[in-house]
């Protein structure tokens, strides 16, 4: 057996004992129901949903949201960052924007984007693309700014235009820092998509938490915790894989 099968084996182990033990707790009567389910109780609520089929419309919409918005962010702000970084000038206005949008929490805007675009799903995707971009445009124009100028002039030496240049040593440098945040991305455009129906949405899981709180439904709560967790964790596995094979010219 490997290394990384033995450190599997104790982490499932360390959790089986967490949930027996929580569950041992909550059926002596230790914990109240009201504020830590067991998670038997957790699970009966997360099987419903599925049985009961109300959570696919949910879960449409929340991935709808987080994933233009995780596109379009990736896109704009990448753009942005490249062209910052590249252009003087532009940085001049942009980076100042996009560092105060940094030193402010994000999420404060949701109201603000539901006042301007409504409850529906171009709110949750603008909310999503703010968190993204401001990401993707630092980090692009961080990895530009970090390009080692020797290779630089190496192409350019080598009778290399600004095109092959862009190509053969910027483009490969930025696409590495870009993979290397690109959990990070998936973890903020979720945030926005979720927050964003929290705050109003006629559909989402952050609609569901909206409601499982108006309810006092804390077994609900977690399960949809535990939903938005999982997937965000599949979502975050395929991006390993991703940046793994992209990268391999390293």
């Amino acid at each position: 057996m490997s290394a990384a099968h033995r450190v599997w084996l104790r982490q499932l182990a360390a959790l089986a004992l967490l949930l027996a033990a929580w569950e041992a707790a909550g059926r002596a009567g230790w914990l109240n129901p009201l504020y830590a389910p067991a998670p038997s109780k957790i699970g009966g609520a997360l099987v419903e949903l599925f049985v009961e089929g109300n959570v696919w419309p949910h879960l449409e919409a929340t991935f709808s949201a987080a994933i233009g918005g995780l596109v379009i962010g990736i896109l704009v702000g990448g753009v942005l960052g490249a062209a910052s970084a590249l252009v003087p000038l532009l940085a001049e206005l942009l980076e100042p924007v996009m560092m105060l949008l940094n030193a402010i929490p994000r999420v404060v805007l949701a109201p603000l984007f539901v006042i301007w675009l409504g409850i529906g799903l171009a709110s949750k995707v603008a909310l999503a693309f703010v968190l993204v971009a401001v990401l993707a445009f630092f980090t692009v124009y961080t990895g530009i700014k970090q390009v080692d100028r020797r290779l630089v002039e190496r192409v350019q030496t080598l009778g290399g235009g600004r095109w092959a240049v862009l190509r053969e040593v910027y483009l490969p440098f930025v696409t590495a820092w870009m993979l290397g945040n690109l959990k990070v991305a998936v973890g903020f455009a979720f945030t926005g998509a979720v927050v964003g129906e929290f705050v109003g949405a006629s559909r989402g899981l952050g609609y569901l938490l909206s409601f499982a709180q108006s309810t006092y439904n804390a077994a609900l709560m977690l399960a949809l915790v535990l939903l938005i967790v999982a997937f965000v964790m599949l979502i975050f596995g395929a991006a390993g894989r991703l940046e793994r094979r992209l990268l391999r010219w390293r």
